[in-house]
Parts: structure tokens; C-alpha cells; sequence
């Protein structure tokens, strides 16, 4: 009895004859009716992996070319807008794609340095106070005084840009200056009234307004405005200890909204590169284009600033004498960013330098006040949201 012979099974690298979607006829990798793949992420390992990354990264070199001549500027919005699409990652997904990571990269880096430079970590207010009450006369609180103002003001230049730090700095220096007020009203003889700090003009500029003391146990009314009362104003409150507590609460609050910011100042900046050069005929989808690689690139370029702050706590224990090879690359990489986007502004549009330099000021202040606009409402709706 013969048996009809069973067709064999398909190998893992086998192509099918015919689209698996569409039913045409195959002549290579892709069908040319649907566009669909012969490589079938059910049927190889490698192939499934290749799926994932490859609606972001199309890993056939085309990321790395986009990366290539993303460092020229102006290059690949010129060329893109030319018609030659294929050999570049579109402006949309390279954008999505180096912010999310960008950012992602860069709460390690600020989180890590506001975790290191915590001001409540550098002045113990608590051992300040134990400190000022073994002080035996008035001159000695003074000088002690003066020692932690100093050093707080030191901390102040080096690390008060940091996103909330200056608060933290400034309690710290309130609660210093009232521990040593009330060891000097201790110290002093009756009836002869305190001598409170005196404060230099820089000092004024740094410091807050003291909060007005306790009498019998009832605090004076504030001067100020009302506060916001109701649910609003408890969660406002709440906010706020918070903030006090952790600094770096306002941190990821301002890197949890600046992507969506930047989704949302693209179109923006497109649009003011519209008025500019409305004269030049150009679709406002080709200045979307130009504003996508341009936030691109300063995205890459603040990237590999984060991965240099990364590397130098390994590179100072392993490798010293890079440190300052990675600095002054970081430091030119933060000046070269006006530069870039200033001189892919000139090749891109082709106007004279005169003109140039007066519409890319223009846009620069007009792009920064629509940052902050954003920007800052973004992150104190994410902080209230808390």
C-alpha cells in the first residue's frame, strides 16, 4: 500500500513562495504589494528580536547614517527634504527616540548630583543648634556663626543651580541665623538687646525673610497675602513640606514634563521659522521637519554630555587623567549647541549672515520664553498633582 509522500516542513530560514498577507507572488525579502516581511518573528528567535527594535532602530544602518551626518549641520534636513528619505531614520522617530533616552539619561546624572550635594547633608542645622549652645560667650556664636554662613554660601555658587537646592539652602541659612540669635539673647546681659547678623550687600541677595518668632506660644500673623485655603490649599502645603524634605522631588517633576514640553514647543518653533521665512515659499511641514532635527541634535548633544557626567566618578578612580579630557569635551559640546543650530539655520534657508543672525536672535528669545511659558506651568502641575 503506498502512502502519499507528506511535503516537508519548512526550515526556520525557509521564504515562503507567496505573501503570507496578500497572497502575491515573492521576488525577494519584501513583498512589493504590501510591504510585508519574509521573515516571520514566530518561526526564529533572531528574527523576534530583530521585530522589537526595529520600528525604532531599523537596524539595516540607517540609524547610524542619520547619527553620521546629524553631526554636519544642516546636512540631513537638506537632504531629506531633497527627496533622499530612505537612507535617514524619519525626523519624528529619531526625535522621540534620542529625548525619551536623553532625558532618561539625564535623572541618573542630576538625581545622583543632588543626592551628593544635599545641603541638608552639608549643614546638620541640628548639630549647629548643639554646637551654639556649648558657645560660652557672644564673640564665639558670632564666629561660629559667620564660619557656617560661609559655608553655606560656598555651596551656594558651586551647587545653588540645581534644581531645588536654593530652597534647602536658603531654610538652612534661616535656621542657622535664628540658633545663633537665641544663644546671643542667652549670652547677652539683661536688658541690652541682641546684635542681630548683619548682612553684606551679596549676603542680602541670598537670603530669605526670617520667620517671625513665637510669643507665649502664639505666632505672629504673617504680613503677606492670604494663604489659599481648602483642599487646594492643604495640598499646596503638603507640596510644599515635601519639597522641603526632598529636593529632588522639584527635579524629577521638571524631567518627568520637559520630553512633553518639547512635543509641544516642536510644532511652536516650527512655526515661528514659518513667519520668519514666509517669503521663502516653504510648507510648514518642511519647517517641521527642520525644527525636528534641529531638537535632534541638541538632544544628542546633551546626551553625550549626560554620558560624560556618567563616566567620571569611574574614570577619576580608574583613569584620573581623562577627567579633564572629558570636561573640556563637555564644555565645547554646551557651546558648539548655539553654534550648530546657528549655522544649520544659514545652510538650510541660505539667507546672508546679516539676516540670519537677526531672525536666529529672534527666535532664540521668542523659543525661550515659549519654554518657560510651558514649561514651568507643566512642572507645577506635576508637582501639585503629587
Amino acid at each position: 500500500m503506498s502512502h502519499a509522500a507528506l511535503p516537508p516542513l519548512p526550515s526556520d530560514d525557509a521564504h515562503p513562495s507567496a505573501c503570507e498577507n496578500c497572497g502575491t507572488l515573492l521576488q525577494g525579502d519584501f513583498c512589493h504589494a504590501c510591504g510585508q516581511s519574509t521573515h516571520s518573528p514566530v518561526r526564529h528567535v533572531g528574527h523576534a528580536v530583530e521585530e522589537v527594535f526595529e520600528s525604532f532602530w531599523h537596524l539595516d544602518g540607517r540609524i547610524f547614517r542619520t547619527l553620521r551626518d546629524l553631526f554636519v549641520p544642516g546636512r540631513i534636513a537638506n537632504r531629506y527634504l531633497g527627496g533622499q528619505r530612505v537612507r535617514y531614520v524619519a525626523p519624528m522617530r529619531l526625535f522621540v527616540i534620542l529625548t525619551l533616552l536623553t532625558f532618561f539619561v539625564a535623572k541618573f546624572v542630576v538625581l545622583d548630583a543632588m543626592q551628593d550635594l544635599n545641603p541638608g547633608q552639608m549643614v546638620r542645622t541640628d548639630d549647629v543648634a548643639t554646637e551654639f549652645s556649648q558657645a560660652q560667650t557672644v564673640d564665639d556664636v558670632r564666629t561660629m556663626r559667620d564660619e557656617v554662613l560661609a559655608g553655606l554660601a560656598e555651596t551656594r555658587r558651586n551647587v545653588g543651580a540645581l534644581p531645588g537646592v536654593t530652597p534647602q539652602l536658603d531654610m538652612a541659612e534661616a535656621e542657622v541665623r535664628a540658633h545663633a540669635d537665641a544663644r546671643i539673647a542667652e549670652l547677652a546681659p539683661e536688658g541690652t538687646a541682641p546684635e542681630t547678623a548683619t548682612t553684606t550687600a551679596d549676603d542680602a541677595a541670598s537670603t530669605v525673610d526670617m520667620p517671625a518668632p513665637e510669643d507665649a506660644g502664639i505666632r505672629s500673623k504673617p504680613s503677606g497675602p492670604p494663604t489659599v485655603g481648602g483642599p487646594i490649599g492643604e495640598r499646596i502645603e503638603r507640596n510644599v513640606m515635601r519639597l522641603r524634605d526632598d529636593p529632588q522631588i522639584y527635579a524629577r517633576a521638571v524631567l518627568g514634563v520637559a520630553p512633553t514640553a518639547l512635543f509641544i514647543l516642536v510644532p511652536l518653533f516650527a512655526l515661528l521659522l514659518k513667519l520668519l521665512y514666509l517669503f521663502q515659499g516653504r510648507l510648514y511641514l518642511e519647517h517641521v521637519v527642520i525644527g525636528l532635527y534641529s531638537h535632534a541634535a541638541l538632544m544628542l548633544g546633551l546626551l553625550l554630555v549626560f554620558c560624560g557626567a556618567l563616566a567620571a566618578p569611574w574614570l577619576a578612580t580608574h583613569a584620573a587623567w581623562a577627567t579633564g579630557i572629558v570636561g573640556l569635551l563637555q564644555t565645547l559640546l554646551l557651546w558648539a549647541m548655539p553654534v550648530y543650530l546657528l549655522l544649520m539655520q544659514k545652510r538650510v534657508y541660505g539667507q546672508s549672515w546679516p539676516w540670519t543672525l537677526v531672525k536666529f536672535a529672534i527666535i532664540g528669545m521668542a523659543y525661550f520664553g515659549l519654554f518657560l511659558s510651558v514649561a514651568i506651568p507643566m512642572a507645577g502641575y506635576a508637582l501639585y498633582a503629587l
